[in-house]
């Protein structure tokens, strides 16, 4: 059935690609987006954005643009945030104000304007670390890391006996460990979204978005995704930088994939009031991901800088259990990694793209968020 599709920050990298989904399968586009300076910079997601998406320009704090965007539309997938945990551990007020607020000025009007179905955008942070067991083959959901220093010896975590624990998959029934202001952020959009659908008369779903690539990205946002920090820095000679050790293991699902899972959220009957991750299921080394994007890129002697510091609000481990997507979306992820990169940096080789890690790096040190 085809229906007219509000998205909120659907000019940005993830909502182009759900945009372009939705289109092609005979959906109406409506866009809201702020365009803001920090996200579109350099990357016009405006110029990028589907010509037949209708593009409305405003924030989603602004209740008239809201609702002026809402009228005649069936249902609404929402997308726009502030997006960066070591950002959101100082620039609290911006990250909560869009990300929460933005959240409770969109309900709010849809109590006047009810759609369908709103599905929201999670993410894999509002788990903190990821599952673990321990030892003696039990499930830990609270792992955490103390007294992280200089240096690179204790950078795993540890159970109560100081035994090391090892990561396993993350499923959704583990219990959120909000660590950073945006993963907070995230949880609150998450339960605004699951608290106040149903009593109007509309269905919710949330995705937990696992570290999502594809072009199209933010190349100059330092917060952005992992990939575009290190293609920038590719692009502009620089060494990748990684902090800790590089050991750090993380699930990267390509954009596409990610829009298809947006776009059978959206349909499927079994996904209503459902939260689900998406990823690839499969788990990588952060180290590992920066020397195939150097290979891919033609930069094979540009080796990481391994910091050797840590990011406080950042967590060690956290990949994806896909299961209850693919049970109840049929969700699989497609794209093979060595692929989508080999695409990622066919479109780097066309951009230009200012390397701002190191103001971020400063930044964060100033700030006392660098152990």
């Amino acid at each position: 059935m085809s229906e007219t599709v509000l998205i909120t920050g659907g000019a940005g990298f993830i909502g182009r690609f759900v945009a372009d989904e939705l289109l092609r399968r005979g959906h109406k586009v409506r866009v809201l987006d702020a365009l803001i300076e920090q996200v579109h910079g350099e990357v016009d997601g405006s110029a990028m954005l589907n010509a037949e998406a209708e593009l409305i320009r405003g924030d989603v704090r602004d209740g008239d643009a809201v609702a002026r965007a809402l009228n005649g539309v069936d249902s609404v997938v929402h997308l726009a945030a502030e997006v960066g945990v070591g950002q959101s551990m100082y620039e609290v007020e911006r990250y909560t104000s869009t990300n929460d607020v933005g959240t409770a000025v969109l309900f709010e009007k849809l109590i006047a304007h009810p759609v369908r179905r709103v599905v929201t955008a999670s993410s894999m942070s509002i788990y903190g670390e990821g599952l673990y067991r321990d030892a003696d083959g039990r499930l830990v959901e609270d792992a955490e890391r103390h007294g992280l220093k200089d240096g690179l010896s204790n950078w795993e975590p540890v159970d109560k006996q100081g035994r090391p624990l090892s990561p396993v998959a993350t499923a959704e029934w583990k219990r959120p460990n909000l660590s950073s202001i945006y993963a907070l952020n995230k949880y609150v959009q998450e339960r605004t979204t699951h608290i106040m659908a149903a009593p109007y008369g509309m269905e919710g779903v949330c995705l937990r978005l696992f570290n999502v690539y594809g072009p199209g990205q933010a190349l100059s946002n330092p917060y952005t995704g992992v990939l575009a920090i290190f293609a920038s820095r590719l692009l502009n000679g620089q060494r990748p930088m990684i902090f800790e050790d590089g050991e750090q293991r993380r699930d990267f699902v390509h954009a596409t994939d990610v829009a298809r899972a947006f776009a059978d959220a959206l349909a499927l009957p079994a996904a209503a009031g459902g939260t689900f991750n998406i990823g690839s299921g499969q788990d990588r080394s952060v180290t590992d991901v920066a020397r195939e994007l150097a290979r891919a890129m033609g930069k094979n002697d540009c080796e990481p800088e391994i910091v050797g510091k840590a990011r406080i609000g950042d967590i060690r481990h956290c990949f994806c259990d896909t299961g209850l997507a693919a049970e109840k979306l049929g969700f699989r992820a497609t794209q093979d990694f060595g692929e989508g990169l080999a695409e990622l940096a066919e479109w780097v080789a066309e951009q230009k793209a200012t390397d701002n890690v190191a103001k971020m790096r400063a930044e964060l040190e100033q700030r006392g968020l660098v152990a």
